[in-house]
C-alpha cells in the first residue's frame, strides 16, 4: 500500500513539474512573441512624418552706399516676390527605445527633433541699381538669408508646428494601443503613459 501511495505521489510531482515547466515555456514564448510584435510595430512606424505648408511674401530690398564721403549716395533696390514650400519632418527611424521583456515595458528614450526645411522661390522685379553700387552676389545671398529668417519666424507663429506635432503624436499612439492591448506598459523616459491623452502633454 505504501509503495502504491509513494508511486502516486511521485507521479503527481512529475506531472506538476512538467505542467509548471510547460507554463513557464509558454509564458516565455508569449513574451518573445510580444516583444517581436512591438519591434515590428516600431519598424513600421519608423518612417518620415512630414507636414507641408506654403507661404507667399513680398519684400522690398533697399541698399544705399555713400560715395566720396557724404558727397554722393548710390542706391539700389528691388521688389522680391517669394513663394516658399516649407516642410517639418520627424524621422522616426531614429527613435531610440528599450524593450524590457521581464517587466513588460516599452520605454521610448529619445524622439528625434523636428527637421525644418524652407525652399524659397524668389522672383525679382523692378531691380534698380546705380553704376557705383551694382547688384552683387552678396546682395542676393543677403536677401535669401533674410527671407528664410522671416519665414522661420512666420512658421513659429503659424499652426504648422502644432500640426506636425499632432501627426507625431498620432504615430506614437500606435505604440500605446499595441502595448496596452498586450498588457505591457509604455513609458517615455521615466514617465509611464497610462492613457492615450498623456501623449499630448509630452515635452518633445
Amino acid at each position: 500500500m505504501r509503495k502504491i501511495l509513494f508511486g502516486v505521489i511521485i507521479t503527481l510531482i512529475i506531472l506538476f513539474t512538467f505542467k509548471y515547466c510547460g507554463d513557464k515555456k509558454q509564458e516565455t514564448l508569449l513574451l518573445k512573441e510580444s516583444s517581436t510584435l512591438i519591434q515590428e510595430q516600431i519598424l513600421n512606424v519608423g518612417k518620415l512624418v512630414v507636414t507641408e505648408g506654403h507661404f507667399s511674401e513680398v519684400f522690398t530690398y533697399k541698399n544705399s552706399k555713400d560715395v566720396f564721403g557724404d558727397l554722393l549716395t548710390a542706391e539700389k533696390k528691388a521688389l522680391v516676390v517669394v513663394n516658399a514650400e516649407v516642410t517639418i519632418a520627424y524621422d522616426l527611424s531614429k527613435i531610440e527605445y528599450d524593450i524590457d521583456e521581464v517587466n513588460k515595458t516599452l520605454t521610448i528614450t529619445n524622439i528625434p527633433k523636428e527637421e525644418l526645411k524652407v525652399h524659397p522661390d524668389l522672383e525679382y522685379y523692378d531691380v534698380q541699381a546705380d553704376y557705383l553700387n551694382p547688384f552683387e552676389a552678396k546682395d542676393y545671398n543677403s536677401i535669401n538669408t533674410t527671407v528664410k529668417d522671416v519665414l522661420k519666424n512666420k512658421i513659429e507663429s503659424s499652426d504648422l508646428k502644432s500640426n506636425a506635432k499632432n501627426r507625431l503624436i498620432s504615430e506614437l499612439s500606435k505604440f500605446y494601443i499595441l502595448t496596452n492591448s498586450l498588457g505591457w506598459t509604455l513609458k517615455y523616459n521615466e514617465t509611464p503613459i497610462l492613457k492615450r491623452e498623456a501623449l499630448d502633454t509630452l515635452k518633445l
